[in-house]
């Protein structure tokens, strides 16, 4: 069972609703959406060998922002739960995890420390949005052009040794601005890609009810010295791009570098040159 599965038996228990995006969202007063979402790392199982303390604390952060960027917000704050093997790891590892939430224009605002066997994180993000600029997974319609920011697959690249893509890997960058700009230029549908452009396309085809037509010919695939360029493109985490859908008028003028992947169509599923894609992507498994 991987972690999807998993989430499916506790949907009746929660809502399908408020399992369907990596955020979760709260309309305040003035119309203004609060968006807030936590993730969880352990050292054994998302961090790769050879991270420094500082990187470790980056990375934590910025999965979370990422998740927010996805949804058009601008991140306030966030909150660090640090489980310690050593306490010495602490401050490096805030450091930065304090300069990953600077660059964003976030603050972290709290937390907890804890011992415990092993170096585990848990990160709380909360972030704002005007409520006519909010997206979710849902929304995508049949006729919308669906893209994605950066080139898939660099982080894949990293993490199997091309140490131009090691960066990529360590010290991911939350396309905060994008999404942002994404959203005001009408996008019906966005979500990031850290666990894989595939088995990302296959959520937003279920949380909208849509499916995707892809163009291979249309990638932008990473310059690879080892391994398939389109094995990493399509499968490979750890990516913070953004994949969304938007009308295809909405692109016109929208200053962010983006690749159109193809387009929408009303049957739920994923194609690619005319072939199911393969389901599949970064997961947990028991």
């Amino acid at each position: 069972m991987d972690d999807r599965a998993l989430l499916d038996t506790i949907r009746d228990l929660i809502g399908t609703e408020e399992t369907a995006d990596d955020c979760a969202s709260f309309e305040l007063p003035d119309s203004t959406i609060l968006v807030s979402s936590t993730d969880m790392l352990h050292e054994t199982t998302d961090f790769p060998i050879g991270m420094t303390e500082f990187e470790k604390g980056w990375m934590s952060v910025a999965v979370t922002l990422s998740d927010i960027a996805s949804c058009g917000a601008q991140p306030i704050q966030v909150l660090a739960a640090v489980g310690l093997d050593d306490p010495k790891r602490l401050v490096p590892f805030m450091e930065g995890a304090v300069s990953c939430a600077k660059r964003f224009g976030a603050k972290i605002a709290g937390g907890d420390i804890d011992s415990h066997r092993e170096f585990t994180v848990v990160t709380t993000g909360f972030g704002i949005v005007d409520k006519k600029f909010y997206c979710r997974r849902s929304g995508a319609s049949a006729g919308d052009a669906v893209c994605v920011t950066g080139t898939p697959g660099c982080a894949m690249a990293g993490l199997n040794g091309d140490e131009r893509y090691r960066a990529h890997l360590l010290t991911p960058v939350p396309q905060v601005e994008a999404g942002q700009l994404i959203a005001r230029a009408g996008a019906s549908s966005m979500m990031d890609v850290s666990d894989g452009l595939a088995i990302s396309l296959y959520d937003m085809s279920e949380a909208s009810n849509v499916g995707f037509e892809l163009d291979s010919s249309r990638f932008k695939l990473p310059d690879v010295s080892s391994g398939s360029a389109m094995e990493y493109y399509l499968y490979g985490g750890g990516d913070f791009g953004l994949l969304f859908c938007i009308p295809p008028a909405g692109l016109s003028g929208l200053d962010v570098k983006y690749t159109v992947l193809g387009n929408v169509v009303s049957e739920k599923g994923v194609w690619c040159d005319g072939k199911v894609l393969e389901k599949r992507g970064y997961a947990h498994h028991w």
